[in-house]
């Protein structure tokens, strides 16, 4: 049998977590900040080399099917009990995923000397696969290194970092790409820094003391016999791929003549806030999900972390030439909300999920119906809503799995190949008769399961209601 990772007691200490948590979060910022990338290089290989918009979400295709195909390859070796993370440690694993994705960026090099697409591609796909390994091993590891009660709260965390990773993304992308530099070429020197960051990070790592948490014997069973887990999985499916769906077509849709016509070197801004307005609500959840703070010392916290946050995304704006602070007034308003919704909902992550979602659904519907610049605010508001779902789904899927966590793990960063599914379906909808804006219909169906998944199962215990789901299918 091998070891995976179990929970640590309910009584660990929190100083033993903190340490560590600063590692893990900066390994986050790092693929938050890469993978955001895309979003610019979309648009313009769109450009580049003549592609439809089916054809240019190929970026999103290659890079998040890699993830499938890891996991998959994970989930068939723990089958076989043969667990590498169980035997390697998460320590290890991360180690080797942030080798892997030093070398995709390394790839960009050769691939942009010969000018070929599908070369590209094939960097991408390998950068994924060093993600995918850096997921698998990161995400449980922030979930059980301290006290399980504050699971989502140290997650939500980590995801802050990660969407302070995706906000300056866009607007350093962009400058290369669409002010500075021009053509695939520009890409050596930026790709071959973060080639160097990803090695750097990979020796700091493994010299660094991080405490694996305690391990129990595996079993060969497989993690799908939880329903939590499998509901779970589409949860995660649904959730990325509404994501990225957005933040892929987010620019070509401010380029759009009904709303707003806007350039890209513009429009990037817009999305650095879409991103950044996850990076905001991740903040606040971090707050509102722990039992740290409460009463009215909860609603001071949470106004000043939506202060500082807002402050610090006005200044990364202003260091970077991009919008004022007149223009960037309207997010006011959906911080407002999603602290409000924070207050108001309380710290049951399945109802914040449920509500949460309901909201980027009907900024969904706005986008699609709207024009002007109440169309591209709706799609920037839905990056607030967003922020707290990965961490939710993750800690409600994973929920009493125990000795089947790790397999479980791999199976949940599995579905990241939503990102890869969704923005593809939402491609070849824009460019039927449909049109990119009603097109937004694909990620709204997605917000849809995700408001169902969060209300079901705040019922209950989330292992009871969808235990209960699946008895009652099969006597049907």
């Amino acid at each position: 049998m091998e070891p995976t990772i179990a929970p640590p007691p309910a009584g660990a200490a929190t100083t033993r977590s903190a340490w560590p948590m600063t590692v893990l979060t900066s390994l986050f910022f790092m693929w938050g900040f890469m993978t955001v990338l895309n979003d610019v290089l979309v648009p313009h290989w769109k450009k580049e080399f003549t592609l439809t918009y089916a054809e240019s979400i190929a970026v999103q295709f290659c890079f998040f099917t890699a993830y499938f195909v890891c996991s998959l390859i994970y989930f068939i070796l723990s089958m076989a009990g043969l667990d590498l993370i169980g035997r390697m440690g998460y320590k290890r694993s991360a180690v080797v995923g942030l080798i892997i994705s030093a070398i995709g960026c390394a790839l960009f090099i050769p691939a942009a000397k010969a000018h070929l697409f599908g070369a590209f591609l094939f960097a991408l796909f390998i950068l994924g696969c060093g993600f995918a390994i850096l997921q698998i091993a990161a995400n449980p590891f922030v979930a059980l290194i301290g006290h399980p009660d504050n699971a989502s709260s140290r997650l939500n965390l980590a995801q802050a970092f990660n969407s302070l990773g995706t906000t300056i993304a866009p607007i350093l992308g962009g400058w290369l790409l669409f002010d500075s530099l021009a053509g695939s070429a520009s890409l050596i020197g930026p790709y071959t820094i973060y080639a160097v960051i990803f090695v750097f990070l990979a020796a700091a790592l493994a010299f660094t003391g991080l405490p694996e948490p305690p391990r129990s014997m595996a079993t060969s069973r497989s993690a799908f016999r939880h329903p939590q887990l499998r509901f779970g999985m589409i949860a995660i499916f649904c959730y990325v791929g509404a994501e990225v769906a957005v933040g892929s077509w987010f620019i070509s849709f401010a380029n759009l003549p009904e709303v707003l016509g806007m350039q890209e070197s513009e429009a990037k801004f817009y999305l650095s806030l879409y991103w950044g307005g996850a990076m905001c609500g991740r903040f606040m959840g971090a707050v509102a999900l722990v039992d740290r703070f409460t009463g009215a010392l909860r609603t001071l916290v949470l106004l000043g972390m939506a202060a500082a946050i807002f402050l610090l995304l006005a200044i990364i704006h202003q260091v970077s030439g991009g919008l004022s602070l007149t223009q960037m007034l309207p997010l006011v308003l959906f911080i407002a909300a999603n602290m409000a919704g924070f207050l108001i909902v309380g710290r049951a992550p399945s109802v914040i999920l449920g509500v949460f979602a309901c909201a980027a659904a009907m900024l969904c519907a706005g986008a699609m119906l709207l024009h002007g610049s109440w169309a591209l605010w709706c799609l920037v508001g839905i990056g607030l809503f967003n922020s707290v779902m990965w961490s939710n789904i993750f800690t409600l899927a994973i929920d009493g799995l125990k000795e089947d966590t790790a397999q479980g793990s791999s199976l949940l960063v599995m579905m990241i190949v939503g990102g890869a599914v969704i923005p593809k379906v939402q491609g070849y909808m824009a460019d039927s008769a449909l049109g990119l804006q009603l097109s937004f219909i694909a990620p709204l169906v997605c917000y849809a399961y995700l408001a169902w998944y969060g209300f079901i199962s705040s019922a209950y215990s989330t292992a009871w209601v969808f235990d209960k789901i699946t008895n009652t299918h099969v006597r049907r």
